[in-house]
């Protein structure tokens, strides 16, 4: 939920923007890739702890998938106005306030005891991640032009190497038995410090003399962006369940004992952000269409194996395939849709990830429903259709190289 938060918040706001700063492009990259990380840590910190909620307020997973529902709808409230905001104030400014509140927010979702309350935090949680990563990606495309070459790969795979440490770090704390409150404060005071120590190397923006075009919220996509829609859902939908569900799915499928369960969620993140660090070498060495097809397949066949053999050996290595599937889909995707010659690259982008992003919406509680009916494990064979979806869907674009 939160990376897709990171791509489309690119699409919301000016990227032409002059900027100043009194760092070197290195020292820029630097702060910022360490934001993005930061920003990994605390959502993997929440994710990580998911069976631990579960658990301990006695949740079926119909009622979790309900609650799961939070988060994403505390990020729609505030699509509507982030953007504004970032412009008006700035990135930098808009960092130093939103990650500190970010980082705090987490922290009371230690606090809940209820299934009402936990969801009444998310929304919290939700609204001040998407104001932190509208103005993180803002910073993000800042500093890729700051830098001079094409670095937001990098960043985003800074968050996901972020992401796999906090899950680390939830897998140590859990077998020390610490507390959730007093592990979610020691992650709040990581993000608090990286504020302190790096937001004086971001970079200022100097506001625009010419108005910035006005667009429409949502534009309804047609022919090929629709195509390209429907596999960014996929793939989304894919990362929601996986962030959401991957801990619950090696406790109650696999039966790994609690302290552990963490592993699944780990193993997915580690690949996820191997392959996004890998991205170039692989789409110069296969293209686009063949890396997408190939991403699809590999989806199905890591899911199948978790769902056909569900001991954590072969688990393991399905939702690491899981994790190198999704890497790669969604920023290809974007940056086909960019390039289509009828609609200029933002408002395609837009056009494509407004459909994608409706995955995290309705992926993570659709797992929970499902499961609820049959079985969890069952219900993860959602997500094998859907990688051998966009396998077939990438045959039918002939416009991708």
């Amino acid at each position: 939920m939160e990376e897709s938060t990171q791509e489309q918040a690119i699409l919301s706001t000016p990227e032409d923007q002059p900027v100043t700063a009194q760092s070197s492009p290195k020292q820029v990259r630097f702060a910022i890739s360490a934001f993005y990380f930061m920003q990994g840590v605390c959502f993997a910190s929440w994710a990580s702890r998911i069976p631990t909620f579960k658990a301990s307020m006695g949740l079926n997973d119909a009622e979790l998938g309900s609650i799961l529902f939070a988060l994403p709808a505390g990020q729609i409230i505030t699509m509507f106005f982030s953007a504004k905001l970032t412009t008006h104030f700035g990135s930098k400014k808009m960092l130093k306030a939103t990650a500190p509140l970010y980082a705090i927010a987490l922290t009371f979702l230690a606090l809940a005891t209820t299934g009402w309350q936990l969801a009444a935090f998310l929304v919290l949680f939700g609204i001040t991640g998407n104001l932190c990563n509208i103005a993180l990606n803002t910073q993000g495309v800042a500093g890729e032009n700051y830098y001079g070459k094409p670095i937001m790969s990098s960043f985003h795979g800074a968050w996901s190497i972020g992401n796999l440490t906090g899950a680390l770090i939830a897998l140590g704390l859990v077998n020390l038995k610490l507390g959730m409150y007093t592990h979610f404060w020691i992650i709040a005071l990581l993000s608090l410090s990286n504020v302190v120590f790096n937001s004086k190397k971001l970079l200022h923006y100097k506001k625009p003399d010419t108005p910035i075009e006005k667009t429409k919220f949502f534009t309804m996509p047609q022919g090929i962006l629709v195509l390209l829609g429907v596999i960014a859902f996929c793939s989304m939908a894919t990362e929601g369940t996986m962030f959401d569900w991957s801990a619950i799915y090696f406790e109650d499928v696999v039966k790994l004992p609690h302290n552990r369960a963490i592993i699944g969620y780990a193993s997915f993140m580690f690949m996820m952000a191997s392959g996004r660090f890998l991205g170039v070498f692989l789409i110069s060495k296969f293209g686009r269409k063949n890396l997408l097809q190939i991403s699809g397949a590999i989806i199905s066949i890591g899911m199948a194996l978790a769902v056909i053999f569900p001991n954590i050996i072969v688990a393991i290595f399905g939702f690491m395939l899981i994790g190198l599937g999704v890497s790669s889909i969604v920023p290809m995707v974007y940056s086909i849709a960019g390039n289509n010659k009828k609609v200029p690259a933002g408002k395609a982008i837009t056009m494509v990830s407004s459909i994608g992003y409706f995955a995290f919406l309705f992926g993570p509680p659709l797992i929970g429903y499902v499961s609820q009916l049959s079985s969890l494990r069952y219900s993860f064979g959602i997500i094998s259709v859907f990688g051998l979806l966009i396998t077939f869907l990438v045959t039918k674009i002939k416009a991708i190289n």
